[in-house]
């Protein structure tokens, strides 16, 4: 049987927790509730693609799909990675050191769902006019406007907003 002072321990704790979970609450996305005590909750992640060519997938996340570097790793001045950023996710780049062999399948079995506040259809025409190929073009599914791309090395990205 727990004493009063472990009780009200348990009251106060239990009050912080509530107001730290407000505040952040405000200033981070909604997500899911846990399944229940003792489940795994994750607030982010940051899919990282280890690529043939460094500078061309880069070049793509960039110039086609409209992602910002926000940091880069060079090892004796040869870039060896990147972290892209586009809103609230980041993904990382690494260039392949060949260990497993230069004809080594990327992207197959594998595929990033993105969800955007963007329009899609005008997303799919920004990518387009800037020399991207979408592997699917707009479609309603899922109560979602979805399209697919394919990156450089196969890498399989569904971006999809909430049909309004």
């Amino acid at each position: 049987m727990a004493t009063k002072k472990q009780r009200a321990s348990k009251a106060t704790a239990g009050r912080a927790v509530k107001r730290t979970t407000t505040k952040r609450a405000a200033a981070a996305p909604a997500r899911a509730k846990s399944a229940g005590r003792g489940t795994l909750s994750i607030r982010t992640a940051a899919p990282g693609f280890t690529v043939n060519d460094l500078q061309r997938s880069l070049a793509w996340y960039r110039d086609v799909l409209g992602f910002a570097v926000k940091e880069r790793w060079e090892n004796e001045g040869v870039l060896q990675g990147v972290e892209l950023a586009a809103g609230l996710v980041t993904f990382m780049l690494g260039q392949d050191d060949w260990k497993k062999g230069r004809d080594r399948v990327k992207g197959a079995g594998f595929r990033i769902h993105c969800t955007t506040d963007e329009n899609v259809d005008r997303l799919a025409e920004r990518i387009k006019a800037h020399g991207g190929t979408l592997s699917q073009e707009p479609r309603d599914e899922w109560g979602m406007r979805a399209l697919a791309v394919e990156d450089p090395d196969g890498f399989k990205i569904t971006i999809a907003s909430v049909k309004r």
